[in-house]
């Protein structure tokens, strides 16, 4: 598995930086990059997804393995105390019964790991304490398996969220240099993410071109509080159709932490909003006689920024 895991994360492509010497490359040869970065970021997010449940099963099971653990050293801990006079006597007739050293020890895998201590219990596989002893055993290396396999899961997933930023770095300047010559190709090119952030903005997007209509929330004519509650609602989130209610729907970020699908409010009175696509830009519903189009947030004040996934 860690092999095949380790393999994954070899995705990251070479041609990320670009020598100043190198000739600017055509809009066809960036479309068709952006969505090469595109897809390949689509592999590494379900690949972090995957390693996420595997880091939740493997911590589910360290738990588990602990847990049993601790409750055969309380067994443990109760039989010390009931040999305890048996210790004693052994020690005032100058014996040496390893069940006693291995019950009355603070560290008991010391003692079991001597030769004649085990060759001793072999004997005697009848014992209570061999039974014990072999249940904590079994206990202590499931736990060092299932922590072992929570901390490299989670050196995995450090790695692969450090290649994913590098590519949607990668995307998101390539698709900067695209909008810079056609801003048309904003709407063509693909909403990276997995989330339903990401999800609602697709919807969003869907809609480019539909008119505005006053109070509508689609699916056909939307305002600007319309389009973003209609793109959400298809995401199983329902937001109020109200932009200052929506203001207090989630997390506020400010204007430099936006993710593509936030939602983002101008003016004081917050009377406009849109929804966040990159790169400055916002899809939104604008007023009586237009339609749903991307534009700039730049000339409208900004308001703030508020995350609801």
């Amino acid at each position: 598995m860690v092999g095949a895991l380790v393999a994954g994360l070899s995705v990251v492509p070479q041609t990320v930086g670009t020598a100043n010497a190198d000739p600017e490359p055509s809009t066809k040869e960036l479309r068709t990059k952006a969505f090469k970065l595109a897809d390949q970021l689509e592999q590494l997010t379900e690949q972090y997804n995957g390693l996420k449940v595997k880091l939740a099963q493997s911590q589910r099971a360290a738990k588990v393995a602990t847990d049993n653990a601790e409750r055969q050293e309380k067994t443990l801990q109760g039989l010390r105390e009931k040999v305890g006079s048996l210790a004693a006597t052994s020690y005032m007739q100058g014996g040496s019964d390893p069940t006693v050293s291995f019950v009355a020890s603070q560290d008991p895998q010391a003692v079991l790991d001597q030769a004649s201590t085990l060759r001793y219990f072999a004997k005697r596989d009848s014992s209570k304490v061999l039974i014990l002893m072999q249940a904590m055993q079994a206990a202590q290396r499931a736990r060092k398996s299932a922590e072992a396999r929570s901390t490299q899961v989670k050196e995995l997933r450090t790695q692969l969220d450090s290649q994913r930023k590098k590519v949607t770095d990668a995307y998101e300047k390539t698709r900067g240099k695209l909008v810079e010559r056609d801003p048309s190709m904003l709407a063509k090119l693909p909403v990276i993410g997995t989330g339903k952030a990401a999800q609602a903005l697709r919807y969003a997007m869907g809609k480019l071109g539909d008119p505005y209509v006053w109070g509508a929330a689609g699916p056909s004519t939307f305002d600007c509080s319309g389009l973003t509650m209609w793109a959400y609602r298809q995401v199983g989130i329902n937001l109020p159709h109200y932009t200052g209610s929506q203001f207090n729907a989630g997390t506020h970020v400010s204007r430099s932490q936006l993710q593509p699908g936030d939602l983002v409010f101008f003016y004081s009175d917050l009377h406009h909003m849109g929804m966040y696509i990159g790169g400055g830009k916002m899809i939104h519903a604008p007023h009586t006689g237009d339609v749903v189009k991307i534009a700039s947030m730049s000339g409208r004040p900004f308001a703030g920024g508020v995350r609801v996934a």
